[in-house]
């Protein structure tokens, strides 16, 4: 028969216990978090970019322009409006490139009009970089992004004036 000062006696030795069983099982929890974390955030970020480029592209393909700004600039501000908060306001243009392509020959146009009729606008985000969080799981490489997407400018409605685009 158990006495109190059996069961008393019993709880005081157990008291240091919960703090190493705490400190056991914290650690691995948290590096596995950190894991999904880690492996989950590029997957994220390629669909956010992916997103934005394709938001660029359908804003380009519709020749409208922001107050103060030509074609270009104008959709490179939405790319980094949809980017997710990834691509800062003032720095992240310069990672957003805009491209029109003759669709017959499918050379850049660089000079003349290029956001013509027919022509076809390229939005991409080039070499962004991502670290990762914790580079425990081997060599520390970023991560590069390059992503693109592209349309085929339609014709302008009569009477509508075409945008500068530089």
């Amino acid at each position: 028969m158990r006495t109190r000062t059996d069961t008393a006696l019993r709880k005081k030795r157990r008291r240091g216990s919960y703090f190493i069983e705490f400190s056991l099982s914290f650690w691995p929890l948290f590096v596995l978090m950190l894991g999904i974390i880690d492996f989950s955030m590029p997957i994220f970020l390629r669909s956010a970019f992916t997103n934005a480029v394709r938001e660029g592209v359908r804003y380009g393909t519709t020749y409208r322009t922001l107050p103060g700004m030509n074609q270009v600039q104008s959709i490179q501000t939405i790319v980094v409006q949809s980017s997710a908060g990834f691509l800062d306001a003032n720095t992240g243009a310069n990672y957003v490139v805009v491209k029109f392509y003759n669709p017959t020959t499918l050379v850049e146009v660089t000079s003349g009009i290029k956001n013509a009729d027919g022509n076809i606008v390229e939005v991409s985000i080039a070499n962004y970089t991502w670290n990762w969080i914790v580079p425990l799981w081997g060599p520390h490489n970023p991560l590069v992004y390059n992503i693109v997407s592209a349309d085929r400018l339609e014709t302008l409605p009569r009477g509508a004036l075409r945008p500068a685009a530089p």
